[in-house]
């Protein structure tokens, strides 16, 4: 029997390596033959640096950026152990968790940290890039983010733009000639899993700015400025970013990667998935185990078991998902090609408990599924 396992992280508990290895020796306790092949995952949003760095033997890269609010803040990337790949969640260099709910201010904070955390990749060589966009505390469209690499944005008075959104309003051309050379030479590929468009009732500012700060006020003058960004850029540099699809994500980052990187935007699982080519480890595959820290309705919104599974019934294998717990709506995943899901929790207890003891509950209740599938395997005499 070939057994594919491929869970996420169990967020706050367990890593998703470590997950696999923990379902591993639970079905080789029972199949000690079983032909197991392991593939953590994830998708694109918390946790995929650490799981492809982790799944690569790859390593992690440390550095001080600007924050989102100006301040010096310490953060990492990922180097996948091809030695090909960068991996850089946003988050860690312009992310809401970076900044105290009292000093939330999409108006002023800046994505220029995240430029400076690709510049450092392009200095080590690296010229494909994962760029996971979730989590963000901006609106400035990647403004910031251009700037640190060359970008030029330039008031009636051919002054530099302030950062933030709320300076987008003054923006009067745009100079590219000393944006990076290397850009030219790099590929960026952009977790994206929403498809809001850049302005609008359903754009960034609208949709994502209160969580970072914004009063209806500043919505709309954000909004407006977003607007008056694309019409420069369309101008400037030859690009409409106004109405695609996911140019809204995280401020309007997407529509900034799309400008100026050349970025494509694609669902942050199939980036993952395509990495640790998992199409390929599923030839012939029997079986699939994958899970994550809670499974229910939100699972089926572009979460790696449900991607897992999907690519897994293409080739019609029967999927098991694990989890931490089993929350509202999980039994909506049947209908996303996930066959049966299991909590790992075997008594009442806290999540504390629960994470400390992640691994041995994983293994044990994977044992315990394996024998329920090896009585169902087995010959019955007549």
């Amino acid at each position: 029997m070939k057994i594919v396992i491929a869970p996420q992280t169990f967020k706050g508990s367990i890593s998703a390596l470590n997950a696999a290895l923990a379902m591993q020796e639970g079905i080789l306790r029972v199949l000690p033959d079983a032909e197991t092949v392991l593939v953590p995952v994830a998708d694109g949003g918390d946790g995929t640096l650490e799981t492809l760095v982790e799944v690569s033997k790859g390593e992690i890269h440390k550095l001080s950026v600007i924050g989102p609010l100006e301040e010096e803040v310490p953060a990492e990337w990922g180097a996948m152990g091809n030695g090909e790949i960068a991996i850089i969640e946003m988050a860690r260099t312009s992310g809401l968790a970076l900044v105290p709910l009292e000093l939330r201010n999409p108006l002023i904070s800046t994505t220029y940290g995240l430029g400076q955390t690709i510049s450092q990749a392009l200095d080590d060589g690296f010229r494909k890039f994962i760029i996971g966009i979730g989590g963000s505390a901006t609106n400035d469209a990647g403004a910031g983010m251009a700037q640190a690499l060359g970008v030029r944005l330039l008031d009636d008075s051919d002054n530099e733009l302030t950062y933030g959104g709320q300076s987008l309003s003054q923006l009067s051309r745009i100079d590219i000639s000393n944006l990076d050379k290397r850009i030219q030479e790099a590929n960026f590929q952009v977790a994206c899993d929403v498809n809001n468009p850049l302005t609008g009732p359903t754009g960034a500012s609208a949709i994502y700015g209160p969580q970072k700060g914004a009063t209806p006020e500043m919505v709309e003058s954000l909004d407006s400025a977003l607007g008056h960004f694309a019409s420069i850029v369309e101008r400037d540099i030859g690009v409409d970013i106004r109405n695609i699809e996911g140019s809204g994500a995280a401020g309007g980052l997407g529509a900034g990667m799309i400008a100026f990187m050349d970025g494509e935007l694609k669902p942050g699982v199939d980036i993952v998935l395509d990495t640790v080519n998992l199409d390929r480890h599923l030839k012939g595959a029997d079986l699939v185990l994958t899970g994550e820290g809670a499974i229910d309705h939100s699972t089926i919104y572009n979460k790696a078991p449900v991607g897992v599974a999907e690519r897994a019934k293409k080739l019609n294998i029967p999927v098991i998902a694990i989890a931490g717990s089993l929350g509202s709506g999980f039994k909506d995943v049947h209908h996303k090609g996930i066959d049966s899901v299991f909590s790992i929790l075997d008594s009442p207890m806290d999540i504390s408990k629960a994470s400390h003891q992640a691994a041995n509950l994983i293994s044990n209740t994977t044992e315990q599924l394996m024998r329920v599938i090896n009585l169902t395997t087995l010959p019955r005499e007549k």
